[in-house]
């Protein structure tokens, strides 16, 4: 079966750097897209950044451009989210999703505080 599990959450100070990663089985992954999701507290889960299967485009929310960069490695079926100058308001829990799909991790925990 198709499982997802993710990895990499934390606590982390404004300005400072997470790597998340998404570790995929079950299914064909270099056929699939890949998304990153977060969802904050008492907010929509919202799409932050995505990426077609061979990796070759990505697509970011205005609310992370700049700062976030999603990658993937299909030798290692898995998916990266590298967050840099984190701010407050990144604060969610983040979770892959397999791009369109009913597939999604069971998430992880970031934290930005001082």
């Amino acid at each position: 079966q198709v499982q997802l599990v993710e990895s990499g959450g934390g606590l982390v100070q404004p300005g400072g750097s997470l790597r998340l990663s998404c570790a995929a089985s079950g299914f064909t992954f270099s056929n699939y897209a890949m998304s990153w999701y977060r969802q904050a507290p008492g907010k929509e889960r919202e799409l932050i950044a995505s990426i077609t299967s061979a990796g070759g485009s990505t697509n970011y929310a205005d609310s992370v451009k700049g700062r976030f960069t999603i990658s993937r490695d299909n030798a290692k079926n898995t998916v990266h989210l590298q967050m840099n100058s984190l701010k407050p308001e990144d604060t969610a829990v983040y979770y892959c999703r397999v791009s369109s799909t009913r597939y999604w991790g069971q998430g992880t925990q970031v934290t930005v505080s001082s």
